[in-house]
């Protein structure tokens, strides 16, 4: 995003390589941790850093996801501008599975998916299909597996022969309208999962996790 804003970019397009867009958290690195709290912590800083860079950029941001977008993964996807899916793609926030929390901006799904629909995905954690994204509003189009590289290319391809001046103006009208207090609800959500994750919830879920087994919270 450094290198977006030297170089005055049009778009952005977050991908990623391999078989999932982002599995999120490092949950070993939870267990291992000596103070849970401030790692958890750290983490969301940065994290809510770059969404809120993705959130305030010029650039018009377009994420591309394959396989899985878990956790933090799905708060990268729900940070674009617009979504495109491959047809296999899956979406799961999982946080309470933890006995976390939510942070990178999920708090702010009830702006994109409406309250009750943000609700159910925060608290029950289904694993969402690319097409049923697609109906709730997070994804913007989805496209075949071997056909979503093509797709995307062509989505930037008629964004950039836009006009990037009327495109930045609307971006900011949208979000500011949509969420005009993301910066605060960011700061809220740090709080919250530090907690979390310092709680006795927090740690048998991350146990439960690891050892592949049902959390047994109190």
């Amino acid at each position: 995003m450094r290198q977006a804003r030297t170089d005055d970019a049009h778009v952005v397009v977050l991908s990623a390589e391999g078989r999932a867009f982002s599995v999120g958290g490092d949950v070993s690195a939870f267990a291992a941790a000596d103070d849970v709290g401030v790692l958890v912590d750290n983490l969301a800083d940065a994290l809510h850093r770059t969404i809120s860079d993705l959130h305030r950029m010029d650039a018009v941001v377009v994420a591309v996801v394959q396989g899985i977008a878990a956790g933090a993964g799905l708060s990268l996807v729900a940070a674009a501008d617009l979504v495109l899916a491959g047809a296999s793609a899956r979406f799961t926030l999982a946080y309470t599975k933890l006995g976390f929390s939510p942070d990178g901006g999920s708090s702010l799904l009830p702006a994109s998916l409406g309250l009750h629909r943000a609700l159910r995905i925060a608290l029950l954690n289904p694993v969402v299909t690319a097409e049923e994204a697609r109906e709730l509003g997070l994804v913007a189009e989805v496209h075949p597996d071997d056909e979503l590289e093509a797709a995307a290319e062509e989505v930037v391809r008629r964004l950039a022969s836009g006009s990037r001046a009327a495109q930045v103006a609307t971006k900011r009208l949208l979000r500011e309208t949509a969420m005009p207090a993301a910066e605060v609800a960011l700061r809220r959500e740090a709080v919250s999962i530090r907690a979390r994750a310092a709680s006795p919830d927090g740690r048998e879920g991350v146990a439960a996790f690891l050892e592949k087994r049902p959390p047994k919270f109190p």
